[in-house]
């Protein structure tokens, strides 16, 4: 493996938005030694003289005396099968596979890879396209603490990490923070619609929702106090704000709505994985 003063050899199989973010994460955090990229689109014109990027029809066309460290999975779920097959000549000891697809289970990669497979599997989310994503991996038995340790970088390279050993739990992760943005945006537009029915201007409160939500995930994001604490401080008794959250609130309010809507999501997770 690469040592850390001169950064990983990575086998980037993917370059969509996911993978392109992650990519950009990379080469500016200097983690990175040497990409290689498998994709079937032509390279953007940034990266096409890019000294550390170079471009590979696939795992026969590597350039000559490149080992990879890493082989990031980021080609769309429902390809993954067919393509994959192509690169189990690469499965060594020293070369860890980092799946970024949903519904992927590790066991899937173990039998098209063989049983000696390094794997680890994970689930980031879209704001890794700004630097604010959040992953969530698991190893499998085979992942070495120095191996851990390099996908950790490539993947804190674009936001948060969380590393867990239950595999299972990546279900849940889905529902909540891989699919969660989309919750974020649909509140965004039932809070415009709503200030619409209230006698706001469309694009007025379009834009109040927009910088709302995002202000207040700043805020979120900078503080060190709980969710709670931060809404509490922004209720006053008997207030404007108190007066919506009794309707958020209730019983058949926000909490049990998101709750099935999570349980929907993680279920939909399990089947995909099946």
């Amino acid at each position: 493996m690469s040592d850390a003063t001169t950064g990983a050899n990575l086998l980037l199989v993917g370059c969509g938005k996911m993978g392109g973010a992650m990519l950009d994460g990379w080469l500016s955090s200097g983690v990175a030694s040497r990409v290689v990229i498998v994709e079937r689109a032509e390279l953007p014109e940034t990266l096409v003289n890019h000294p550390l990027v170079s471009a590979a029809t696939g795992p026969g066309d590597l350039p000559e005396g490149f080992v990879p460290d890493v082989v990031v999975l980021a080609v769309k779920p429902q390809v993954m099968d067919s393509a994959l097959p192509e690169y189990r000549a690469l499965a060594r000891p020293g070369t860890v596979f980092l799946s970024i697809a949903a519904g992927k289970t590790i066991a899937s990669f173990e039998k098209t890879l063989g049983e000696g497979a390094v794997v680890v599997r994970s689930m980031p989310n879209t704001p890794a396209a700004i630097g604010r994503g959040m992953t969530v991996a698991v190893p499998n038995a085979h992942v070495t603490a120095g191996q851990t340790a390099l996908c950790d970088s490539l993947l804190r390279a674009v936001g948060d990490v969380a590393w867990i050993e239950d595999e299972a739990l990546l279900d849940p992760v889905t529902a909540l923070s891989g699919s969660g943005p989309a919750y974020v945006f649909l509140l965004v537009e039932a809070m415009a619609k709503a200030g619409e029915a209230s006698g706001l201007p469309a694009d007025l409160a379009m834009r109040l929702a927009r910088a709302t939500v995002s202000g207040a995930g700043e805020l979120l994001n900078q503080s060190p106090q709980p969710a709670a604490d931060l809404r509490k401080a922004v209720t006053s008794p008997n207030g404007t704000t108190q007066a919506a959250l009794e309707v958020l609130m209730a019983e058949d309010g926000v909490q049990p709505v998101m709750t099935a809507a999570i349980a929907a999501a993680t279920r939909r997770s399990r089947e995909l994985a099946q």
